[in-house]
């Protein structure tokens, strides 16, 4: 038996950036002997086992052989005859199939992702490659945070994986896994390299038809030196991981802030009127094929429905304000104002030219959305009132609070 650390933790180690969990692959071992040396087994497709100390995951060495559609249609062969070298064959990418044996420090590299890794290329193994149609969205995600280290697709990678969109597999993926990799790179540096890879390799449309949409609509040049929907998308989504770094929340409602320019009649363009309006129908369709949790909707139903107001937050009357904050429910959930503000903040700097400049706004809503909830309902005197006349006499506080605080 030996045992080798593969994957992730090799790789990142040798990118000298943190790494996550280690993962260990056993050569030449059966799962009897894994339980005889107390290891638990815990894989349903394949077998994968917990170490009785660390309760790190260890995999026997296997193969996989494509036996139907979709990324689970694979029969996996974990016989202890299986190599290394045949355990690594079967793995996405060349930087993820290199092996340390932790016990001499020698490196296992037998398909080239230390020179890989030197030469910042993203290089599928080999041809089984088109077999999973999860890696096409893996290759998304790993750069949406490898490319700020300088990482590319390589030209023949990005090749099969248009094989693989051509192919329709992609239709396979289930909802859980699309957005499993969709939240992870969100919360990546760089999530516009996600969506520029998917739209590369012809992917964007068949996974997120709603963000593929965006692409090749012109906006009005005096407003979007950048032009084309997708690139300002692409840059509002970077915007929102430097100003929220691995927030997800404020990632999604960010990419999905703009839906509604996809939807304009072409004779109206380059002008989007009631975009924000027209965003919230696809944004419902696309929460709704990919079980989007409830909080992450509700944030960018918001801020879709929201952020043109939010821009000129300086012109809206002090009710309109108040009626703002109550339909985006920041009074019953006040955590939301922060990250609304955030979206709306990195929808304008996320503009050519546009990167560092200043927005007040975002800190006009959250002071008028602290003095709204400063008043509540047991500082009124309600002894005269009854049922709605409560509400009205709090609306009528509130907003003369936020009339103080715009004074102020």
């Amino acid at each position: 038996m030996k045992i080798y650390l593969v994957g992730g933790a090799v790789r990142d180690r040798l990118l000298q950036r943190p790494a996550g969990d280690r993962d260990w692959v056993v050569v030449g071992a059966t799962p009897a002997d894994m339980q005889a040396q107390g290891f638990r087994a815990v894989g349903r497709d394949f077998p994968v086992f917990l170490h009785p100390d660390s309760a790190e995951e260890y995999a026997l060495a296997r193969t996989e052989r494509k036996s139907g559609r979709g990324y689970r249609g694979f029969v996996v062969d974990a016989d202890p005859s299986v190599t290394l070298e045949d355990d690594l064959q079967r793995r996405d990418f060349t930087i993820n199939a290199i092996a340390s044996d932790e016990a001499t420090g020698r490196l296992v590299d037998p398909y080239g992702g230390v020179r890989d890794i030197e030469q910042r290329v993203l290089r599928h193994v080999g041809p089984a490659f088109v077999e999973d149609p999860l890696r096409v969205l893996r290759a998304a995600r790993f750069m949406a945070r490898f490319a700020p280290l300088g990482f590319s697709v390589a030209e023949e990678t990005m090749a099969l994986m248009r094989e693989v969109a051509a192919s329709g597999e992609l239709d396979a993926l289930v909802p859980e896994r699309v957005w499993q990799e969709l939240r992870r790179a969100l919360a990546c540096e760089r999530p516009s390299a996600f969506l520029r890879t998917l739209h590369d390799a012809h992917a964007l449309g068949p996974i997120l038809p709603e963000l593929e949409a965006l692409y090749g609509v012109p906006q009005r040049a005096e407003y979007h030196p950048e032009i084309d929907t997708g690139v300002h998308q692409e840059m509002v989504s970077d915007m929102a991981a430097r100003l929220a770094p691995g927030d997800d929340l404020v990632g999604f409602a960010a990419l999905t802030h703009d839906l509604g320019k996809g939807l304009t009649p072409p004779e109206e363009w380059p002008r989007h009127i009631m975009h924000e309006q027209r965003g919230v129908k696809p944004l419902k369709a696309l929460c709704a094929r990919l079980k989007i949790p409830a909080e992450h909707q509700q944030l960018a139903e918001a801020v879709c429905r929201e952020h043109l107001n939010v821009h000129r937050i300086d012109e809206l009357r002090d009710a309109t304000v108040l009626e703002l904050l109550s339909r985006c429910d920041t009074l019953r959930r006040p955590e939301r104002i922060a990250r609304i503000a955030l979206c709306c903040e990195a929808d304008k700097r996320g503009r050519l030219g546009f990167e560092d400049s200043d927005y007040p706004q975002g800190e006009t809503l959250n002071r008028l959305h602290r003095a709204a909830l400063s008043v509540q309902a047991r500082d009124l005197d309600t002894t005269d009132l009854q049922g709605p006349a409560i509400g009205q006499a709090l609306a009528k506080a509130r907003i003369a609070a936020i009339a103080r605080a715009r004074r102020g």
